[in-house]
């Protein structure tokens, strides 16, 4: 996934199609179902948000049945078959919204399925879910109110929501924006990069800190039980020990992790 995304993903609510007087400009849906763009993360992120939710769930057994855990953005299904290894013996159903994506997520997942983030867009009754897994998909939204609508209404009450998203105020953006240059993960156009360190574009359309993604998930119906630190595999090598340290620090993390419940 990019800089950070997991996926086209499920419902990124695609806008209409610009056009130019000389060429058309491909619009958001075109873009998402482009086979060159990117649509997994690092493996580090997956593993740790797996940790989290595994913790939260416990392990499926006598007496406890296995969780359905919804990855919705699913993507290539790399981070889905990442997570399935800490999370033995629970149901994982791979969502996208781009058809390429669920072609690529199938030779890896038991089960995958086509989705919106757009109300009822997802194909799960209500109070469905146990666990919702949202992989770098929120940064892509154009109505990320909306989208978390949708997973408030597929999970149980007392589901777990597993978010995890590009933090804007990561300790190198500080700096960068300091000396005046475009955060990392930020992005003006979807044709090039511009005005920052890179060259993928991604899609990125909003950016949050930690501050602002904890309100944000909070006014949406959920309880934020903790939200954790990731590094960002982009990071070069000799600065990674730097960033592995910063996770301790999660506001100044490149990859913030949130665990929230449903109330």
């Amino acid at each position: 996934m990019t800089p950070s995304s997991n996926g086209s993903a499920a419902g990124k609510s695609p806008e209409a199609p610009v056009h130019s007087p000389t060429r058309p400009v491909p619009g958001l849906r075109d873009f998402y179902e482009d086979p060159t763009v990117p649509v997994a993360s690092g493996e580090a992120r997956s593993l740790r948000q797996a940790r989290l939710l595994a913790d939260a769930l416990g392990p499926a057994g006598p007496g406890r049945p296995a969780a359905t855990v919804l990855d919705v953005g699913c993507g290539d299904g790399s981070a889905a078959a990442t997570a399935a290894r800490v999370l033995k013996g629970h149901r994982i159903v791979g969502v996208d919204w781009s058809q390429d994506a669920l072609r690529r997520a199938a030779p890896r997942l038991s089960q995958v399925v086509r989705g919106e983030l757009t109300s009822g867009g997802l194909p799960f009754a209500s109070g469905s879910a146990d666990a919702v897994l949202f992989s770098e998909v929120v940064e892509h939204l154009v109505d990320p109110d909306s989208a978390l609508d949708e997973l408030h209404r597929v999970l149980r009450p007392g589901g777990h929501l597993m978010l995890s998203t590009p933090n804007l105020a990561a300790w190198y953006n500080r700096g960068l924006l300091l000396a005046g240059v475009q955060p990392v993960f930020s992005e003006v156009s979807l044709r090039r990069i511009h005005g920052r360190p890179g060259s993928q574009v991604v899609g990125h359309l909003r950016l949050y800190t930690a501050r602002a993604l904890r309100e944000f998930v909070a006014a949406s119906g959920f309880e934020v039980v903790t939200v954790a630190g990731a590094p960002f595999h982009g990071v070069p090598r000799p600065l990674r020990p730097l960033d592995r340290l910063a996770c301790r620090l999660p506001s100044l993390a490149s990859i913030l992790l949130v665990h929230a419940r449903k109330v």
